[in-house]
Formats: C-alpha cells, sequence, structure tokens
C-alpha cells in the first residue's frame, strides 16, 4: 500500500520540522511522500523530494490539511494511506509507516489508526491523548470512536467516501466530526500503542481561542451529526462538565460565548447519523452523549 503524509506548518519551528521529516524519511518500506503545507506562512527549507505548498493566509488545521489531502489526487486517491503529523512531533520507531500498512491490509474495514502521543522526554502519554473515556492505561490498545489530530493514518478511501475534515471549524473537534462520518458509513477506527508519535506535553488551552472554538465547535458537531434527541442531551452533558471543571471567568465567558456563536452560525451541512451508529458507538464505549 502506498502512503503518503501531510504535514501542516506555521514556519515558525523549522528545527521540529526537519527532525520530523527525517523520522519520516527513515521508515521501511517503501518511500513516503510527504506534502508540507504552509499555513499562511512560508514553508522553512526542506529536504529534496518533499513538496510544498504555501498558502497565502492560515486555513486552520482542517482547512491546511484538507489542502496537503487534495495535493494526492482527489481524496487523496493517489496513495492508499495518509499520516496526519504534527511539526512538532518527531516518530519515534521506523517502523510505523510498515505497521500501518499491514494494520490496513489485514482489516478491510479499519479506515482510521489513531496514534499514542507520548513525551520525548518522559515517555508519559497525557490521559487527553487517548482517544476513550476509560484513558488510564495507554498502553492498551482498542476499537474507539475519535482519533487524535496530529498522529494518525487514514486510509484515502475513507476520505473519498465521506469527505475530508470540516473546514468550517478552523480548529477543535474537527476529528470527531470526521470520526463520526466514517463510522456512520461503516468503517472503524483503532487506537494502537505501539505506534508512536513523541510530541512535547502541552495543554491545549495555550491558544488564545481554545475555550471559544471548542465550545463553538461542539455545538457544530451535535447540529451537523447526531440525531435531534441527542443533541440537547449531548451539549447538556458538556455545558456540566465544562462548570464542573471551574475554569477562570475569562475562560467561561470566552466558553459561553463561543457556545451561543454555535447556535447562531452556520454549521455546515447537516447528516445525523444512523440510530444504528448510535448503538454502534456506545458498544464501542463511548455513546455520542459525552
Amino acid at each position: 500500500m502506498k502512503v503518503g503524509a501531510v504535514i501542516i506548518t506555521m514556519g515558525n519551528r523549522p528545527e521540529e520540522l526537519r527532525a520530523l521529516l527525517d523520522s519520516v524519511a527513515k521508515q521501511d518500506g517503501d518511500r513516503v511522500e510527504v506534502v508540507v503545507v504552509g499555513n499562511g506562512s512560508p514553508v522553512p527549507d526542506v529536504p529534496e523530494g518533499v513538496r510544498t505548498i504555501e498558502l497565502p493566509e492560515n486555513l486552520g488545521i482542517p482547512g491546511g490539511r484538507n489542502v496537503g489531502i487534495e495535493a494526492f489526487g482527489p481524496a487523496g486517491r493517489d496513495v492508499d494511506i495518509l499520516l496526519f503529523l504534527d511539526d512538532d512531533g518527531l516518530l519515534a520507531s521506523h517502523d510505523t509507516a510498515e505497521l500501518c500498512r499491514e494494520a490496513f491490509e489485514a482489516d478491510p474495514k479499519l479506515g482510521i489508526v489513531s496514534f499514542r502521543i507520548a513525551d520525548p522526554e518522559t515517555g508519559v502519554t497525557q490521559r487527553r491523548h487517548v482517544p476513550r473515556l476509560r484513558a488510564s492505561d495507554p498502553m492498551r490498545s482498542s476499537r474507539v470512536t475519535t482519533f487524535l489530530g496530529g498522529a494518525n493514518a487514514v486510509r484515502t478511501r475513507v476520505l473519498d467516501d465521506v469527505g475530508g475534515l470540516p473546514d468550517e471549524f478552523f480548529y477543535a473537534h474537527e476529528e470527531t466530526d470526521l470520526a463520526w462520518r466514517a463510522l456512520d458509513a461503516g468503517w472503524m477506527i483503532d487506537y494502537r500503542s505501539d505506534m508512536v508519535l513523541y510530541h512535547p506535553t502541552t495543554a491545549p488551552s495555550r491558544h488564545a481561542v481554545y475555550h471559544r472554538m471548542v465550545a463553538r465547535n461542539r455545538v457544530w458537531l451535535a447540529r451537523r451529526n447526531l440525531p435531534a434527541p441527542l443533541v440537547p442531551v449531548y451539549l447538556g452533558v458538556w455545558l456540566l462538565l465544562t462548570l464542573l471543571r471551574r475554569p477562570s471567568r475569562s475562560a467561561l465567558r470566552a466558553w459561553f460565548g463561543g457556545f451561543r456563536e454555535g447556535w447562531t452560525t452556520s454549521c455546515g451541512p447537516r447528516r445525523p447519523m444512523k440510530w444504528r451508529t448510535v448503538w454502534r458507538l456506545t458498544r464501542l464505549g463511548r455513546p455520542p452523549v459525552i
């Protein structure tokens, strides 16, 4: 199976980007073709053979990755598998691409693989980087209902089947939107602890837009994908969880602003998942109400 990789960058981490590209170049098996997308910024120097695209404006994470997908043909169909990697990450092992090939070849219904993210110094995997509710053991691989945006592999037939990431999200929850659409189309998602991307431990709230976009996109996610009776349940649960986490006054103000924005702005096309998909998500351990 042919493997490609999409990496988006703001051009501000040239050393980390070069290290990531070196780790991709060292993968076993056939060469992994790489496209680096400068998301509203020039692309730093890259090794020969790495394709680059420089966008005149920042399209956000999903928008930038969608441009990278199309660089491999419509829906990425020039390759069989696309890796999506954060530009400050590093593939921990030289066999990751081969493990992806083996996983997708062994399971025709496997659509997406989520890698384990580990801190390069401590080896610790943050709980939020394990894409399931029972996240206490990051070394346990399992079927899951979503995936990590900057450390994953997607079968390009999934993108051809259900479309790419939602451009309008810009940042936050775009992976879950794609995951739900893929699951609704019959694809499966695996979390694999043996496929590792090293990435420094960070807090998502370091981004200035975090609280507003997390709330806005949570509403959009529900409006786009959930059966109507589940929309208020899902959003009510997340409202309660947000309050229980006791964010600062400024963070809560931004969150409620985003929540309101999610209801008053267009979320894109609505395609509610089938009730059998709701049941599948429930059997996988995460019903779409949390």
